[in-house]
């Protein structure tokens, strides 16, 4: 396992500019050490035969369908769902308000 104590801990926070206490060093140096565990497992897997993956969705493409332009909906039925409306158009709460 790479060495990753306390001292390393403090270095980092030092380099990262970053204010910590004792307890958060302490969080820190446990969840490093986990994680290099787990990469240190996942250097145990065979890899020798198989080939790099650059991308995960090779050969794989969109469907795509064609736009077709069907019947428009009245106005009026448009509106009539909408829970407020103003002018022909739907009203929604003001999203940017001016002072």
């Amino acid at each position: 396992m790479a060495d990753v104590n306390k001292q390393t801990i403090q270095n980092l926070i030092q380099l990262c500019r970053i204010d910590c206490t004792e307890e958060e060093q302490e969080a820190i140096l446990v969840d490093l050490q986990k994680i290099i565990a787990y990469v240190e497992q996942l250097q145990e897997i065979d890899t020798e035969n198989v080939s790099p993956c650059n991308q995960v969705m090779e050969g794989m493409a969109n469907v795509m369908r064609a736009d077709i332009v069907g019947e428009k909906m009245p106005r009026s039925a448009f509106l009539a769902n909408a829970p407020s409306q103003v002018g022909g158009m739907i009203r929604v709460p003001p999203v940017i308000k001016s002072s």
